[in-house]
């Protein structure tokens, strides 16, 4: 908003500029820049506002700099009005603050309104607050002493329209019900209200108890909007310059072996819900397992001459870039996994209960963990821990420059010794 008033200003007083290079470049690596630094985060903004206004004119100053010396580069400089850059500088800084003020004046009237609270209540348990929503485990279909996808899948269909939810369970359950809510993508709280009296920092309340927070979600809405657009603009590009081998390699599939191009399989999403993932179909029809309760291994007699040589080179994964279209996927974050996916004949969930926990985001085409190699057959059990804490520590360290550093590394692994 700032450029655009310098832009009218300028036009009114001196004619109208060439300031087409400027708007280009500032206003993406602002946002970029502001997004990765968190300047917007909601509880920055209110619980820190100096620290937030100072990070957003950082990456003002930031984006400025970049756009001259792109500018510069580029041998474009003269097409940039000073009086432009200098007063939308000025203008946009006098529009951040003026619009924080005005936010942290009235955030109250913002956030009032409806936020839909869940609380799932057992029975036999007291619960006095009011809520948007009150369900019981039986209601829901769930019981935190029993991992299962499919029943982690209905807890996420309950969920996808709450901004909350809170359990109130008994004292014994409280640890079951937290490693259920860890990977849920919303703020989720447990009802302790022995609590009360001791004020521990990692709480909040709902109603008149006290609960502790056991997950929010590792993005803020700040973080979705920028990681999400940050998605579309990257898929949308690759599907552009992968187009030549989005018809190809079908055709190819075809002259193969008989059955469809694409393989279709139930994976685990964020919070826990099941998604449909694409890839294009690397094995015969007759001996693919939908289920994936076996790992391809080096040799397989299941793929194809074909689905050799997409394996081997990652191009079967191409399709997925639809997935992140939809909304399924990201590009950047943890590999999603088949429902019955084992390590060691266990399930990946037996192995370690935090595994839920790594569904708190979107899956992604690539991660930190194939980025360290951490890929194919599922072995012994270390190669799902391995696997575990890259995709735990991506999640506590995300930022969207990480994102893109992880994207230009994985150019390195495309080609590895264990994608067969």
């Amino acid at each position: 908003m700032g450029i655009g008033i310098a832009i009218i200003l300028r036009h009114v007083f001196l004619g109208s500029p060439n300031s087409g290079l400027l708007l280009v470049t500032v206003v993406p690596m602002y946002l970029i820049t502001a997004a990765s630094w968190h300047a917007y985060s909601l509880k920055r903004m209110i619980k820190a506002p100096f620290t937030g206004a100072k990070l957003g004119l950082k990456a003002l100053v930031v984006a400025d700099a970049l756009t001259l010396f792109t500018a510069f580069s580029l041998k474009a400089s003269e097409d940039i009005s000073r009086w432009v850059t200098i007063g939308g500088f000025v203008f946009t800084g006098m529009a951040m603050a003026l619009g924080r003020y005005l936010f942290l004046r009235h955030f109250t009237a913002f956030l009032d309104a409806p936020f839909v609270t869940l609380v799932i209540r057992e029975s036999g348990v007291a619960y006095t607050a009011t809520a948007s929503v009150v369900l019981t485990p039986e209601e829901i279909g769930i019981d935190p002493d029993y991992h299962d996808p499919m029943m982690y899948d209905r807890l996420a269909k309950r969920l996808q329209f709450a901004d909350r939810v809170v359990v109130a369970c008994r004292p014994e359950r409280r640890t079951a019900w937290a490693h259920v809510l860890k990977g849920a993508n919303i703020q989720s709280e447990i009802l302790v209200p022995e609590l009360a009296a001791l004020a521990p920092i990692a709480i909040d309340r709902h109603g008149p108890d006290t609960t502790v927070i056991v997950s929010a979600g590792p993005l803020e809405l700040g973080d979705l909007i920028a990681k999400r657009a940050f998605d579309l603009m990257t898929a949308s590009i690759l599907i552009l310059i992968f187009l030549p081998v989005l018809i190809i390699v079908p055709i190819a599939i075809r002259l193969d072996s008989r059955g469809p191009v694409l393989f279709r399989q139930p994976r685990i999403g964020r919070g826990n819900e099941i998604f449909e993932i694409l890839k294009f179909r690397s094995m015969r029809v007759e001996e693919a397992d939908a289920a994936g309760h076996r790992s391809a291994t080096r040799g397989d007699d299941r793929i194809t001459r074909v689905g050799r040589f997409i394996r081997s080179t990652s191009i079967d994964e191409l399709p997925q870039l639809f997935n992140v279209l939809r909304g399924h996927m990201s590009i950047v974050g943890p590999r999603p996994h088949a429902l019955s996916s084992r390590a060691a004949d266990k399930l990946f969930w037996e192995i370690d209960s935090r595994y839920w926990h790594r569904h708190a985001a979107k899956p992604g085409l690539t991660g930190l963990a194939q980025i360290r190699g951490y890929r194919g057959a599922t072995m012994v059990e270390a190669d799902l821990t391995n696997r575990l804490q890259a995709d735990l520590e991506y999640l506590d360290n995300w930022s969207l420059w990480h994102d893109i550093v992880l994207i230009f590394l994985t150019l390195r692994v495309l080609l590895h010794r264990n994608a067969f």
